[in-house]
Order: structure tokens, then C-alpha cells, then sequence
């Protein structure tokens, strides 16, 4: 579904990151990864080269805009183009509001939003002058509605990426590029894995199927949002939770 692009996915080290860069390797990507956990980074770009596919890798800080320009520069100086990217690079956090200080509300807006913002203009040049592209913002289901164990600003970070989906597929769509999210609800990551039992249960009763979800659940939809066969799909951000929040 992807083959012969080159798309670069942030936060890649783990987690849904991982399982969507070798989702994309499977379907014919080559790719630019990106994290600051560097040894799971080389673990990863191994994977990856086994694979048959091409694979780089920029570290870094993505609240630092510098960050995102050497993904456009690298992915652009070794594959010739850029397809693809995928804003999924992000922090949580479950400080109750009241005892959330400036300091973390703006760390958690500088990753996860601002992060997202600079990596869209680093891109946006390349995707315009081919008349092509296709970018995917990973948000959260807290960006939707309330959740009980995420920070309000986790969930506002979130929402104001909803809000930047929509907007850029507005904008660049004269240009041939596609701006679509995903909305995971609760999946089996290094954070869930973090749950006692008891709140496990309570998660998984409130889900209508019955389970969490698995990295792998939300690295299909990418594949699919990034590939050819979502053409007439943008500004959409689908919901991916087993029906715990529907809309």
C-alpha cells in the first residue's frame, strides 16, 4: 500500500511509533525515524533494514523546531521526496489540574502541539512543490472528551491538534495533500502497562468490544490514511477506542 514512498514518522522509539514505522516497512516505505531514545532507535532502523526497506534515523528534542528541519533535510537528501509524515511523538501526563504548574501545562504544549506545528512546516514546502502528500497527526481520545487519568494539558494539547488537522487540510488541499488523525482510545503501551490490575478492569469494562487496543489496531489506520486507497479522505480524525467514545 505504500510502496515506494518515503515517509517520516516521530517518535518512533516505541509504542505505537514503532508499530506504525514497521507497518509502513511491511507495505514499502522507506523511512526517516525519530526519537531521543537513540538505542532504540538503531534497534528499530535493524528491523527495519531486515525488511528490505531503507531506514534513517534524527535524533532529538521535537519541541525544538531544529528537530524537525533535519527530518525534512534528510528525508529529502536520501530518498528525493517526502510522502509521508506522521506526528506521533508526544508525552502524557495525570497531574489533577490544581496542582498542575506553568512550567509542565507548557512543556506538555511544546511537545505534543508545537512539536507537531513545526514538523507540518518543515514538511510543507517538500509535499507543496510535488503537489502531493499525506500527513498523520496521532491525537487521543482525552482531545474529544474528559478522561479521568490524563492532565488537562494532555487533553487540551490533543484538541488543539484536532483543530490543526482540520485547519491544514483546509489549506493545503490545493496543493494535493491530505491532513487526517487518529484518536486512539486506551491501548497496550509502556504507559498502560504502568495500570494496577483493578484500573485495567475498569478500562476494559467501559470499552463496548471488550479489550484494549494494540499498537498495531492504530498502525493500520495509518498505513490506510497514508496510502492511496484514503484519496478522498481529509480532515478527518477517526476514532480508534473499541467504542468507548463514540461521536
Amino acid at each position: 500500500m505504500l510502496k515506494g514512498k518515503a515517509a517520516i514518522i516521530t517518535g518512533s522509539s516505541r509504542g505505537i511509533g514503532r508499530e506504525i514505522a514497521r507497518e509502513f516497512a511491511k507495505n514499502g516505505a522507506d523511512i526517516v525515524i525519530s526519537g531521543n531514545k537513540v538505542d532504540l532507535l538503531l534497534d528499530l532502523q535493524k528491523d527495519l533494514q531486515k525488511a528490505g526497506r531503507r531506514c534513517e534515523i534524527v535524533s532529538g528534542d521535537i519541541s525544538d523546531p531544529k528537530t524537525s528541519a533535519k527530518l525534512a533535510e534528510d528525508c529529502i537528501r536520501v530518498f528525493g521526496k517526502i510522502d509521508i509524515l506522521v506526528n506521533n511523538a508526544g508525552i502524557n501526563s495525570r497531574v489533577p489540574f490544581l496542582e498542575l504548574t506553568a512550567e509542565e501545562w507548557r512543556h506538555m504544549i511544546d511537545v505534543n502541539l508545537n512539536g507537531a506545528f513545526y514538523a507540518c512546516k518543515a514538511v510543507a514546502p517538500q509535499m507543496i512543490a510535488q503537489k502531493s502528500g499525506a500527513i498523520v497527526n496521532i491525537s487521543s481520545s482525552a482531545g474529544k472528551t474528559f478522561h479521568a487519568n490524563a492532565a488537562a494539558s494532555y487533553g487540551a494539547s490533543k484538541a488543539a491538534m484536532d483543530s490543526l488537522t482540520r485547519q491544514l487540510a483546509y489549506e493545503f488541499g490545493k496543493y494535493g495533500i491530505r491532513v487526517n488523525g487518529i484518536s486512539p482510545g486506551p491501548v497496550l503501551t509502556d504507559m498502560s502497562a504502568q495500570w494496577t490490575e483493578e484500573y485495567r478492569r475498569i478500562v476494559t469494562d467501559k470499552i463496548p468490544l471488550g479489550r484494549l487496543g494494540t499498537p498495531q489496531n492504530i498502525a493500520d489506520i495509518a498505513v490506510f490514511l497514508a496510502s492511496d486507497r484514503a484519496a478522498f479522505i481529509t480532515g478527518e480524525t477517526i476514532n480508534a477506542n473499541g467504542g468507548s467514545y463514540m461521536n
